[in-house]
């Protein structure tokens, strides 16, 4: 897989988070005590530094996904999606749980978190195996 595949499958699952956090972004607030301005919005939303640090991110998750989808001849968008859902189900998500159950986080911040982990690996997974 070509670097300019990588950064597209990265960038696909950094917009399903886009996404996903538009649609849970009352309750993510809500939950994960960040600091908000006057409307109610992260206070830190116009930093650059969160969206480059999970747009990195992403594309890391997709470099290592096309790695082992290759050694592992992963090649339909379907087992794709599914390995890349596999992989956030069974080893991101169990992470965050144990990282946000000991340091006290609510359940449904660990919920909104390890869904996006779940589901925008789904996606790259998808997008790996497709391009």
């Amino acid at each position: 897989m070509s670097i300019l595949s990588i950064i597209i499958a990265g960038l696909a699952g950094w917009a399903f988070g886009a996404v996903w956090y538009t649609v849970f972004a009352k309750p993510w607030i809500t939950t994960s005590g960040v600091a908000t301005d006057a409307d109610g919005k992260p206070a830190n939303q116009k930093s650059p530094l969160p969206y480059v640090i999970s747009i990195v991110s992403a594309i890391i998750v997709a470099a290592t996904m096309s790695y082992a989808f290759n050694m592992l001849d992963i090649t339909t968008v379907t087992k794709g999606f599914t390995s890349g859902l596999g992989i956030g189900a069974c080893f991101a998500a169990p992470w965050l749980a144990t990282n946000y159950g000991f340091a006290g986080r609510p359940l449904v911040l660990t919920l909104i978190d390890a869904g996006y982990a779940t589901f925008g690996s789904a996606v790259i997974g998808a997008v790996v195996a497709w391009l």
